[in-house]
C-alpha cells in the first residue's frame, strides 16, 4: 500500500481516477493498493516571533534582529483537520512509501516538506513529476516515479525563500514601526513593489506635456511626414512654403525583412497577451489557466520556459493537428501544413516544466461547457501554439525620402510576401475567429511604386498638432514583467 499526497483535492481526484482509488473516505480516497489525499495548498507556516519568546509580544527596536536558531512551523488553524488526517496516513503501518504529487515546482516541494516533517513520518518518499493532468501523463508519471532526493535542493530553495520573507517582514516591519511610531509594513516583495509604483506615479505627476507639430505632404496618396517640430511658427512656415510646391523623391530603399514566429507561451507572456487581447488581469489569467490545467486541457501553467523537450516531437504534431480540427482556423477544407516543431524544442531551455500548450484532451472537450474566460484562454493558447510552429512572416519594406522646399520628409510602406505566423493574428480580429487575410489592411499598408527622381506636383501640405505623452501607469501585467526583469519573485499562490 502506498500513499499519494497532492496539493489540491481536484488534482487528487484526477490521480485517483487513474490509479484506481475510487472509495471515498474522510479526507482521502482509497484503492486496493493505494490511498490518495491532499493538502489544501499551504497547510503549515512559520510561527510568529512571540512563539519563540514571550518578550516579542512587545515590539521593541532593541530586540532586533529576531533570527530563530531553530525554525518552528505550525499548521494553519483552519486546516488542522486535514493535517491530522495526513499525519495519521503518513504514519500508518499500512503505508510502505509516500508519493509527493504536489505541484511539480518549488512551492509544491515546500508544501509537502512542511507536512511530511510535521507528521514525524519516516516513510520513504518518491516524486511524481508531471506537466499535464492527462490520464496518459499521470499513468506514465506513476510508472516512472523519481527519487525525492533529486528535488532536495529545490525544496531547500523554497525554504530559503520562505525564511527570507519571514526575516525581512518580521524584522523590517518592527524596525520601521518602532522608529517612526506608526505601523509601517515592510516585505521582501511588497517594499520594492511599492517603490516601483511610487517611482512611476512620480514620473506621471511631474510630467509636463509639450505640444509639437507634424507637417505632412500628400504626394499623390503617399503621406510623407516631417515629425516633431516644437516651434509652431516654424511648422506653419514650412506648411505654407510646401503647399502647392513640387516634391522630389531623393531616395528609395527597399528591404526584405523576416519576422520569426513567437516562442511558445510561458506564464508571463500568456498573461501579457491575455491582457492585450482580452483585457484580463494577471491574476485572472493565472486562475483561468490553473482551472484549464486541472480540467486536463492545458499543460502546467506556472512555467518560465518557452520551449518543449526534444522527446515531445510527435506530441507537438498531434496537438497542432487537433487544434486545426477543433477550431478550423483556416476553414474546414484546408489541411494544416506540417508544423515546424523543431523550432520550439530545446532541452537546455526547459528546467522544471516545458512551455504551455493544449493537451490532446482538447479532442473531447465541449467548448460550450467552459466558462467564458476559460474558452478564451484555451483558444489563445491553441492559436499561439500553431503560430509558434508556423513559417516566418516576410515582407518588403519601402522607405522613401521626399525633398520639398529644402526639407526632408519620409514615408514608409510594405508589401507582404509571406503571411506566415502573422496570418493567425487575424483569429482575434474577426468575428469568425479564422486566419483570414484582411485585404483592406494590406492595401492601406502598401506603398505605391515610386522611383528616385520622381516629382510630385502641387502637393498638399497639412500641419497637425500633437502632445508628448507621460509614462503609462503600470497595468498589473506590465508590472509582473517588470518584477521579473529585476528579480523580484513572489510566492506562488496556493
Amino acid at each position: 500500500m502506498y500513499l499519494v499526497i497532492a496539493e489540491k483535492p481536484s488534482v487528487s481526484r484526477a490521480i485517483a481516477e487513474v490509479i484506481g482509488a475510487q472509495e471515498r473516505e474522510d479526507g482521502y480516497l482509497r484503492g486496493t493498493d493505494c490511498m490518495v489525499s491532499w493538502c489544501f495548498g499551504h497547510l503549515a507556516e512559520y510561527v510568529s516571533p512571540d512563539a519563540y519568546d514571550e518578550k516579542f509580544n512587545q515590539w521593541r527596536y532593541e530586540d532586533l534582529p529576531i533570527i530563530p536558531k531553530d525554525w518552528k512551523v505550525t499548521v494553519s488553524e483552519d486546516k488542522k483537520d486535514q493535517f491530522y488526517i495526513l499525519k495519521r496516513l503518513l504514519n500508518s503501518p499500512e503505508i510502505e512509501y509516500v508519493v509527493n504529487a504536489c505541484d511539480a515546482g518549488r512551492e509544491g516541494e515546500l508544501i509537502f516538506k512542511h507536512v511530511y516533517d510535521l507528521s514525524g513520518s519516516k516513510k520513504p518518499v518518491k516524486r511524481l513529476w508531471i506537466s499535464s493532468l492527462e490520464d496518459s501523463a499521470i499513468l506514465d508519471g506513476m510508472q516512472h516515479l523519481r527519487s525525492a532526493e533529486e528535488y532536495r535542493h529545490l525544496a531547500e530553495a523554497a525554504v530559503c525563500r520562505s525564511q527570507a520573507d519571514w526575516l525581512v517582514g518580521m524584522n523590517a516591519t518592527r524596525a520601521y514601526t518602532t522608529k517612526y511610531f506608526k505601523k509601517l509594513t515592510v516585505g521582501r516583495v511588497q517594499t520594492p513593489t511599492l517603490a516601483m509604483l511610487v517611482e512611476r506615479a512620480g514620473q506621471i505627476s511631474n510630467f509636463q506635456k509639450e505640444k509639437y507639430f507634424n507637417v505632412e505632404l500628400d504626394c499623390d496618396g503617399i503621406p510623407a511626414v516631417k515629425p516633431k517640430i516644437f516651434d509652431p511658427d516654424e511648422a506653419e512656415q514650412l506648411r505654407s512654403r510646401c503647399q502647392g510646391s513640387e516634391a522630389i523623391v531623393n531616395a528609395v530603399k527597399e528591404t526584405e525583412k523576416k519576422v520569426k514566429a513567437p516562442r511558445l507561451y510561458d506564464l508571463t507572456t500568456l498573461q501579457r497577451e491575455a491582457n492585450r487581447i482580452y483585457g484580463m488581469t494577471a491574476k485572472q489569467t493565472l486562475d483561468t489557466a490553473q482551472s484549464l490545467y486541472e480540467k486536463k486541457l492545458i499543460t502546467y501553467p506556472r512555467t518560465d520556459s518557452q520551449y518543449l523537450t526534444e522527446d515531445m516531437e510527435q506530441t507537438a504534431r498531434n496537438v497542432v493537428r487537433q487544434i486545426y480540427e477543433k477550431y478550423q482556423l483556416t476553414g474546414p477544407f484546408d489541411q494544416p501544413e506540417q508544423p515546424d516543431v523543431k523550432k520550439v524544442m530545446n532541452n537546455s531551455k526547459v528546467t522544471d516544466h516545458h512551455a504551455i500548450i493544449p493537451t490532446m484532451e482538447l479532442a473531447s472537450c465541449h467548448l460550450d461547457e467552459l466558462k467564458s474566460w476559460e474558452e478564451k484562454i484555451l483558444f489563445l493558447i491553441a492559436v499561439h501554439t500553431v503560430m509558434a510552429m508556423s513559417k516566418d512572416h516576410i515582407y518588403q519594406e519601402t522607405e522613401i525620402e521626399v525633398e520639398c522646399q529644402g526639407e526632408i520628409f519620409k514615408a514608409k510602406g510594405k508589401i507582404v510576401l509571406q503571411d506566415g505566423w502573422k496570418l493567425f493574428e487575424n483569429c482575434f480580429k474577426n468575428k469568425d475567429r479564422m486566419a483570414i487575410v484582411d485585404p483592406d489592411l494590406e492595401m492601406k499598408e502598401r506603398m505605391p511604386k515610386v522611383t528616385q527622381g520622381q516629382t510630385f506636383y502641387a502637393v498638399a501640405a497639412e500641419k497637425t498638432e500633437h502632445f508628448t505623452s507621460p509614462p503609462k501607469p503600470y497595468s498589473d501585467v506590465i508590472f509582473c514583467e517588470r518584477k521579473e526583469w529585476i528579480g523580484i519573485e513572489e510566492r506562488s499562490s496556493a
